[in-house]
This record gives C-alpha cells, sequence and structure tokens, in this order.
C-alpha cells in the first residue's frame, strides 16, 4: 500500500553555520561595540545573552534572517522566557525542534481525516505515517498539509508506490 511520513527534522549543521555567521555579525556591528552580547549552541538548544532586552531581540532578527537565508525555517525554535543574567545583561534559551510531538500529530491526522480523502494517518513515534490505495489522494493529502499552518516546519519523506 503506498505511503509517506510526514517528519519535522532540522539540519542542525545548517544552525550551527547561522550561529557563526551571527557571531562574527555581531562583532562587527557598530550597535554592538562595548557590550557583551553571546549566541551558543548546545545539545538541543540555542543559547542567547543580550547586554539589554534590545541587544537581545537584535541578536535573535541577525539569527532569524541568517536562518532563513540558509534555507532553516524560524518555526523549529521554541522560544523559552527571558531571564536576568549577572551584569544586567539578559539571557534566552531558545529550543531547536525536531520531531512532530504527540499533540501536532493528533492536529495534523485530525486535519486529515476533515479533508474526507480515502487514506489512514498514524503516529509512530516522532513522525506521522500517511498511507492510501491511490497514490493521488497521497498527493491531495500532501497539497492539503502544505497549506495549512501547524506552527511547526513539515517535511514529506519516504514516499512509497
Amino acid at each position: 500500500m503506498p505511503s509517506f511520513d510526514i517528519v519535522s527534522k532540522v539540519d542542525l549543521q545548517e544552525i550551527d553555520n547561522a550561529i557563526n555567521q551571527t557571531r562574527k555579525e555581531i562583532d562587527q556591528r557598530f550597535d554592538f561595540k562595548g557590550t557583551h552580547n553571546e549566541i551558543n549552541l548546545e545539545k538541543d538548544a540555542i543559547v542567547l545573552l543580550g547586554a539589554d532586552d534590545y541587544k537581545l531581540d537584535a541578536v535573535i532578527d541577525v539569527l532569524k534572517g541568517k536562518l532563513v537565508r540558509r534555507n532553516v525555517s524560524p518555526k523549529c525554535l521554541d522560544y523559552g522566557k527571558k531571564e536576568p543574567a549577572s551584569g544586567g545583561a539578559v539571557r534566552q534559551r531558545v529550543a531547536i525542534v525536531q520531531g512532530v510531538s504527540t499533540e501536532k500529530g493528533k492536529e495534523i491526522i485530525k486535519f486529515i481525516k476533515e479533508t474526507k480523502l480515502k487514506v489512514q494517518a498514524q503516529i509512530m513515534d516522532d513522525q506521522v505515517r500517511v498511507s492510501g490505495k491511490k497514490i493521488d489522494d497521497l498527493q491531495e493529502v500532501i497539497q492539503a498539509v502544505k497549506g495549512h499552518d501547524f506552527d511547526i516546519e513539515l517535511q514529506f519523506v519516504n514516499m512509497r508506490a
């Protein structure tokens, strides 16, 4: 039976490249001179440190721009709350979202069922598998899901006929 998987994967190398470019731009920009600002990649998160709220927001804007240029959707980032750091600085932890959560999976499956196409969808670990008898139905599901905003970046992989 034909099927495909809906996944949410992020290229961590591209995120690392975007972070390095952001660091270079922050070091060169006039409005950051004389202030302490940092951006670091951890295992599954990015830690931002800004001299103040304005600087932190500027770092985030630069990072988003660099990510978009590298074809990484900003939807893969989940911003935590801003917390004070030493010396009046502000720190923010940004989680990198990988995989389709169970809640998002249920939302996607509900949406697919509302299309009234003859397909079955099920959650498998951190992805959603969609199967059906006709490839045309599967392609319609892909178009419908692409057209709907689920607040996460989705890819469609493993198309099997």
